[in-house]
């Protein structure tokens, strides 16, 4: 799976919005030509959410595990939550074993937000494409299940405050 196939299935799931910085824009060099993935059936993030998933193309300072740095490397990350991080992985969110975060088309904690129930698969292949693609879906509709029910409570507070 290339990347750029990888993005198109992804920008293909209904109301998504794929943060994409380039240079020139707000966002910091360091994030230039990664993918930060949200549902968003405005078409803009939603104020204080993080993204489901995102794709990295090289090492942030704190995130070299990976080592994204040479040509043609890179990551997605996929939120997942604690029960699916387990089954995943074999492990717990609070205590997964070192490794080395460097190997391809495996799936493996995330070096950094593993202890969240974050996965991450270095340039996903046959092995590990499938699973990918369905842990997106299934982060996707978790972030509009999240997004639907703050919208409700949102609704229902400010329903309680005009009464």
């Amino acid at each position: 799976m290339t990347l750029e196939q990888l993005l198109h299935t992804i920008r293909a799931f209904d109301n998504v919005f794929d943060l994409a910085p380039v240079e020139g824009s707000d966002a910091p060099e360091i994030a230039w030509g990664d993918h930060f993935f949200y549902y968003a059936p405005d078409a803009n993030i939603p104020k204080s959410v993080q993204p489901y998933a995102t794709i990295v193309t090289k090492d942030y300072p704190g995130d070299e595990h990976s080592r994204l740095n040479p040509i043609g490397r890179w990551r997605v990350s996929i939120q997942v939550g604690p029960a699916k991080f387990t089954a995943l992985t074999g492990e717990t969110t609070g205590d997964f074993s070192a490794r080395d975060f460097s190997v391809a088309d495996v799936i493996m904690p995330h070096p950094v937000y593993g202890a969240l129930g974050w996965i991450a698969v270095v340039n996903p292949g046959p092995r590990t494409e499938n699973t990918v693609i369905d842990l997106l879906h299934a982060a996707h509709d978790d972030a509009r299940r999240r997004l639907i029910r703050r919208s409700s409570l949102t609704a229902e507070g400010e329903s309680a405050a005009d009464r």
